[in-house]
């Protein structure tokens, strides 16, 4: 039997129906808003997988094309592997619903999320986090919601919840923030240089919103919910976990403190190993598997490092809680490419590649959902697995990398110019050199860098930093004291409970990603957080700036030059030409690639300035009017009785009367001019029809200074050879 329940947010109401499709998941509901509709559904394994000590959570997000009405891209016309708005909307349903599962818990659990129904004005994803949560709420899953979703925008300086893609183009904010009844959970987005003062009315205004998207998921969960199913937590048992800790508590702190990250990492490493040797020999190795040593020595690890930051005041490598480690900033260090741009933080370091390119670079995608179907500035981040000294297998980009890559993109987006002032595609490849903590951030410092090292006329410099918590709770899991860490390092993220990245300008905030490994924190303490990255982001700022502060005068001499020439967009069939018979001509005399904007806007690109004139010249030779009171210097391409026409453009001819040719009564044409002559002419009248009156005459009277004195009249016919002019 389906039941289903309604919130109204902002206006408009959201509707999670259970009971009516895929009945035999543990948890299953759809989500509507608008005509846009999903599915999600959730399924749990009854035991553990044998061998695991990580809780196998798996969140998939699919479009269908029929969805929209649409047949796939492709040969095969069948979706194939995930786009980048699929794993991004895998990650944004994945990041708030995995801290709410139990410690302990290790049986796999499934999340899918299937694309049902796009009206093209409602995005999906919001209505994925708010399904998954639904449905894990009615499943018998172990799981301490519900949360609430919902996308916050700022049009006309007035807050939306969920606005349409419509009212998104206007929007200078694009938050996704999920709450619980009372506090923040996650949130993520972009925005256009807003205020932290803001951006905290923006997250108040959030949690407000998504009240009745909690109350909506209670309600249905008290009619149609399932008795939660019990389960034994794994956990290492006490005794073991007692020996653990005689063998190395009283060294694990010295091995914490070596500020040197691989030096640490190899102190901690032996320290295990001892430890490990000896619980076999105590217990056996039947015992102690593999997973009682990695537990009981991450619960060692874990309570140290806390103890450390809440009760002695120390940082794993010295610092204070709002100090950062030492920045370093290079620009112009790669000799071929467009732009480069070098930046560490400590021992992380990104290296950032910038390229060029023209508009038919402009990556464009399906978008089933709505919004924009293409992009002209992409930012692809990659993660080696020597920048944290590993091996392992080399593939494509994961979802990781897709993700830390889209927030380092639109944390830049915003100050990137708009196609009319800089009409090329951009992208920067960020390459992470080393990494320990924070690499999307360092892509956002190396990435502006090497914009500006290409010439990119950014409206400022961008950059960011990540801010850390480490709290002590009590039994009810309520915050008792905490302590927030600027620049965490990567066990510092490991090891306490959050990792807030905020980038921005001089002026306000641009990219912003909140993960926690708490079921929720209050608006106090993300307001201290804001507080302390703007600090830090001032500081970071100024040592960019000290390397470059703005963009090169001079552009690579291997990027494409550009110039724009505007045309009437009546005139844009004349310039291709049939069957482009007109534009291939340029394009091969030239060298240049060209393209035609709708608007008329015609973008000429060339590796050369000589053939970038070519290309301007016959651009502007085959689009140009032939304006009255104007000089040409024009050729002679029909002799008539009455006259001859003469070509002042190209494809554009006007007829010179016999009686302007000259200042004296002319009886042949052919006495004065002969076909194939190049003559000197001024446009005296164009009629109605489009037909241009020229004169000779006129043209010589204009330019009678640089005329012979025969030339100037005189009672014989004029027989001077108009070439020499």
């Amino acid at each position: 039997m389906s039941h289903k329940v309604t919130a109204n947010v902002g206006g408009a109401e959201i509707h999670i129906e259970s009971g009516k499709i895929a009945k035999q998941a543990d948890g299953s509901v759809t989500v509507q808003l608008g005509d846009t509709i999903v599915l999600v559904a959730a399924c749990g394994s009854s035991k553990p997988r044998p061998g695991l000590d990580f809780f196998p959570l798996t969140v998939d997000y699919r479009e269908k094309a029929a969805a929209a009405g649409r047949f796939p891209g492709g040969f095969f016309k069948r979706e194939g592997r995930p786009s980048e708005k699929e794993i991004l909307t895998c990650r944004v349903t994945d990041r708030p619903i995995r801290p709410l599962f139990p410690k302990g818990y290790f049986n796999e659990v499934q999340v899918q999320t299937l694309l049902l129904s796009a009206d093209g004005e409602n995005d999906s994803d919001i209505l994925s986090i708010n399904g998954a949560s639904a449905a894990l709420m009615i499943s018998d899953l172990p799981f301490a919601g519900p949360i609430g979703a919902v996308r916050v925008g700022r049009v006309n300086g007035e807050f939306v919840a969920n606005p349409t893609h419509e009212q998104m183009e206007s929007s200078d904010l694009d938050l996704v923030y999920v709450g619980n009844e009372s506090n923040m959970v996650m949130f993520e987005g972009a925005a256009d240089e807003i205020a932290e003062a803001d951006f905290l009315k923006a997250l108040e205004f959030g949690q407000e919103s998504v009240a009745p998207l909690v109350a909506a998921q209670k309600e249905l969960c008290a009619a149609v919910g399932k008795t939660k199913r019990e389960f034994t937590p794994r956990v290492v048992e006490a005794d073991v976990q007692a020996e653990a800790e005689s063998i190395i508590s009283d060294r694990i702190t010295d091995a914490l403190l070596i500020q040197a990250k691989l030096e640490r990492e190899a102190a901690c490493n032996a320290l295990k190993d001892e430890m490990a040797e000896k619980l076999t020999e105590k217990f056996g190795e039947e015992a102690i598997t593999g997973f009682m040593v990695g537990e009981a020595f991450y619960a060692i690890q874990k309570a140290a490092v806390r103890k450390l930051v809440l009760d002695d005041g120390k940082r794993l490598d010295g610092r204070g809680y709002d100090d950062m480690r030492q920045l370093t900033s290079e620009a112009g260090m790669i000799p071929r490419t467009h732009g480069s741009g070098l930046f560490s933080r400590g021992e992380t370091q990104g290296l950032s590649l910038v390229t060029l390119g023209t508009t038919d670079d402009t990556q464009s995608y399906d978008a089933y959902t709505g919004g924009p179907s293409e992009k002209r500035f992409m930012l692809h981040y990659n993660f080696p697995h020597f920048s944290v000294g590993e091996t392992g297998r080399i593939m494509g980009p994961g979802r990781r990398e897709i993700g830390h890559g889209a927030l380092a993109e639109r944390s830049i987006a915003p100050v990137i110019p708009n196609i009319e002032d800089f009409p090329y595609a951009v992208r920067i490849t960020a390459e992470i050199m080393e990494s320990n903590g924070s690499t999307s951030m360092a892509a956002v410092c190396s990435g502006t860098l090497a914009l500006l090292d290409a010439g990119v006329p950014l409206k400022r410099s961008v950059a960011g930093i990540s801010i850390g918590l480490c709290t002590r709770t009590n039994d009810n899991k309520e915050i008792e004291d905490y302590k927030l860490l600027t620049d965490i390092i990567g066990w510092e993220d490991a090891f306490c409970d959050m990792d807030c990245k905020i980038a921005g300008t001089d002026q306000g905030i641009t990219g912003f990603q909140l993960d926690l490994k708490l079921q929720g924190i209050p608006q106090s303490i993300m307001e201290e957080a804001i507080v302390k990255a703007k600090t830090a982001r001032t500081a970071i700022l100024e040592n960019m700036n000290g390397c470059l502060s703005k963009e090169r005068e001079e552009m690579s001499p291997y990027a494409p030059r550009i110039v724009t020439i505007p045309i009437d967009p009546s005139k844009i069939g004349e310039l291709i030409g049939p069957g482009g018979k007109n534009i291939k001509r340029i394009v091969e005399e030239s060298g240049c690639e060209i393209n035609i904007e709708d608007d008329g806007r015609v973008l000429v690109y060339s590796m050369s300035a000589e053939g970038l004139q070519v290309a301007k010249d016959c651009i502007e030779g085959i689009t140009a009017e032939v304006e009255v009171g104007k000089l040409y210097r024009g050729k002679v391409v029909s002799i008539k009785d009455f006259g001859c026409f003469v070509e002042v453009l190209p494809g554009k001819d006007g007829l010179v009367h016999i009686s302007e040719l000259a200042n004296f009564r002319v009886k042949k044409t052919e006495d004065i001019v002969k076909d194939g002559d190049e003559i000197w002419v001024k446009c005296i009248g164009v009629d109605d029809k489009g037909r241009v009156k020229l004169s000779r005459k006129a043209a010589m009277e204009e330019r009678k200074a640089e005329f012979s004195d025969d030339e100037e009249g005189g009672d014989g016919p004029d027989t001077s050879d108009d070439s020499e002019e």
